[in-house]
């Protein structure tokens, strides 16, 4: 399955040099960044957040959880939550767990974690859990000048013992 026309066209237009990546089935960032054999700070995941006024694309690298007080504050919201499944289906028209950090897309604001700049590259799901983008950071910058601040914290990996067998 290639990536959506929507998408394609998107960048296209907006002349940014992107590289497609098919792979099997994904579901997570995390789950990306095994299947590619990639650091989890290249691959970014993007989540729709709702407050008072409206909806936000947050974008964070996959080795980062959100800190929902955090970005509150910095949206200066009363209330925050992540954005229900029949929200991204029915307003966004994406399945869960698709959605690209390109706001102009979605005609969206987008707050990326400052940690993600580091990135030279990054890889993000295209639409579809088979297609990935693998997009240069600077570029990514140029067409979405997202707002960045401090909303991440580290994910804790718990790694599973190795168990001996008997």
């Amino acid at each position: 399955m290639a990536i959506p026309k929507k998408i394609q066209n998107f960048l296209e237009k907006s002349k940014v040099k992107y590289e497609t990546i098919t792979h099997k089935t994904v579901y997570t960032a995390y789950d990306l960044a095994q299947t590619l054999k990639t650091k989890l700070q290249e691959i970014s995941k993007a989540l729709i957040v709702k407050t008072e006024k409206g909806y936000t694309i947050v974008v964070l690298p996959a080795s980062m959880m959100l800190d929902l007080n955090k970005l509150k504050k910095i949206l200066k919201a009363k209330k925050i939550e992540i954005a229900k499944e029949g929200v991204m289906k029915k307003i966004f028209k994406i399945k869960p767990g698709t959605l690209m950090p390109f706001g102009a897309l979605y005609k969206t604001p987008v707050l990326m974690e400052k940690s993600l700049a580091k990135a030279k590259n990054i890889i993000t799901h295209a639409g579809s859990y088979t297609d990935s983008v693998k997009i240069k950071m600077a570029d990514f910058l140029k067409l979405e000048n997202p707002t960045q601040g401090i909303f991440g914290k580290k994910k804790e990996i718990k790694k599973k013992k190795a168990t001996k067998k008997k």
